[in-house]
């Protein structure tokens, strides 16, 4: 099914179990998935084939923690951009290391960016550079205290493999 640029792949329980397997064990090969999952080697391979050519497994490169590489302060920040100045504003803020996301968004803000710095002194920096950039107007910026939640797919993987969100749109 597709809905604008997104297609809708889904997966089988096949696919769920490769991937949580991989998320647990990043560095594990093809063949041990195979043994483990007690299908063929082949099986294994096309499914991790078709999974990438259909956007569903994005990449497999290292999970990375900023904080240890000395960035503890992660805050996210709204921002509001001059009207027509979208394309110019993405160029500027990829050009910040500190802005590991950027989503365009609806309501009060028109993009939210997560940040990373140093300190909390660092933070102030790192803000007068993005805001630095005629295209925005303001932003708002909220520091993060604890990530109880940190970013996970594999309940939502476990979720899709089973079928229980068969009520999609």
């Amino acid at each position: 099914m597709t809905t604008g640029k997104v297609t809708l792949v889904g997966i089988d329980g096949l696919d769920g179990r490769i991937i949580v397997l991989l998320a647990r064990e990043p560095r594990i090969g093809v063949l041990e998935m195979s043994r483990r999952l007690g299908v063929a080697r082949g099986t294994v391979q096309a499914r991790l084939d078709r999974l990438q050519s259909n956007g569903v497994i994005r990449g497999f490169g290292p999970e990375v923690d900023p904080a240890a590489l000395g960035y503890p302060v992660t805050a996210f920040a709204t921002l509001q951009i001059r009207q027509g100045q979208g394309p110019d504003v993405r160029a500027h803020l990829a050009t910040v290391p500190e802005v590991l996301e950027l989503h365009t968004t609806t309501g009060s803000g028109d993009m939210l960016c997560r940040l990373v710095a140093r300190s909390n002194a660092d933070l102030q920096r790192v803000i007068d550079r993005v805001v630095g950039f005629d295209g925005i107007v303001r932003a708002a910026t909220a520091i993060v205290m604890e990530n109880p939640v940190p970013l996970r797919i594999i309940p939502l993987v476990e979720q899709a493999a089973e079928g229980e969100d068969d009520d999609r749109v």
